[in-house]
């Protein structure tokens, strides 16, 4: 039988404001000295909490909490590996080395402890009770091939028997693989991106990514690619802002691509339907 060990943990607060002192428990930080285990688990999202603080700043509070986190994983290693044998007599004592404790935004709750025969059981139990026990279950948001899936029916529905195939596209530094890419003279390519986020920044964030990857590979050459992007828009209506500021960085990129929202697939599958018939009558 496995002998119990003694641990202590402190949970990780984010206080939103420090006047009033609200706040969300945001991560978990458990230390076992005779097994040198010390442990941080961290909340990866900020759902709940912007439904709490609707004015939270996202980057900030994740590059804190993982700054936090990359912190104590190197306090680990140090531990593992002999280096602070001795130093840390509780969890306490190992979070004001991650975080000094001051008037920011993230703050230690007060010791607590136990004993346990398993202590990732253990960790799990507590990161649970005290950081994602009142989480709803998050909603299931459309992805990207979710979006491109009504192109595909309405491609069969109309009898198009367009063969799609990758096509790279390759700059000094960087490539992109377009999955769903047909030569006509040109190369024709099509991007489904589901803009069903859960905040305004993560969906001006992946059209950003879209437009960075766009430029790193386009060398101021001219290609022989003609890029489609068809986007889903976020069901949350007030995150609709956000998807349409999302369309502009988008076709502000390179390659000027043509961006088709979903009620605009009908459209673009009759512009398919077109230039595919139109290769077969008139073959490059």
């Amino acid at each position: 039988m496995t002998a119990k060990q003694r641990y202590t943990y402190t949970v990780l607060r984010y206080v939103h404001d420090v006047v009033t002192g609200e706040f969300i428990n945001v991560g978990v930080l458990f230390y076992a000295p005779s097994s040198n285990l010390l442990k941080m688990v961290v909340r990866n999202s900020v759902g709940r909490i912007k439904g709490v603080f609707p004015d939270l700043d996202r980057r900030a509070f994740l590059s804190a909490v993982k700054g936090a986190e990359r912190a104590a994983r190197k306090i680990s290693k140090d531990i593992e590996q002999g280096d602070l044998f001795g130093e840390f007599k509780d969890a306490h004592s190992v979070a004001r080395k991650v975080l000094v404790s001051d008037d920011s935004s993230l703050q230690w709750s007060p010791l607590a402890g136990g004993v346990a025969d398993d202590l990732e059981r253990a960790v799990d139990r507590i990161y649970r009770r005290h950081v994602s026990q009142y989480d709803a279950r998050s909603p299931h948001r459309r992805s990207d091939d979710d979006v491109w899936r009504p192109v595909r029916q309405l491609l069969a529905e109309k009898d198009v028997p367009v063969e799609f195939d990758e096509k790279i596209i390759a700059g000094q530094d960087d490539e992109i693989v377009f999955k769903r890419a047909w030569k006509n003279g040109v190369w024709h390519a099509y991007e489904p991106i589901s803009f069903d986020l859960a905040d305004a920044d993560g969906i001006k964030d992946k059209a950003r990514r879209w437009r960075g990857h766009l430029e790193a590979v386009h060398d101021d050459r001219t290609s022989d690619i003609r890029l489609h992007f068809i986007v889903g828009a976020p069901r949350n209506p007030s995150l609709l802002p956000a998807y349409h500021n999302a369309i502009g960085i988008l076709r502000g990129a390179a390659f000027a691509p043509e961006v088709y929202e979903e009620g605009q697939i009908p459209q673009l599958v009759d512009k398919i339907e077109d230039e595919f018939r139109g290769h077969l009558a008139h073959p490059a």
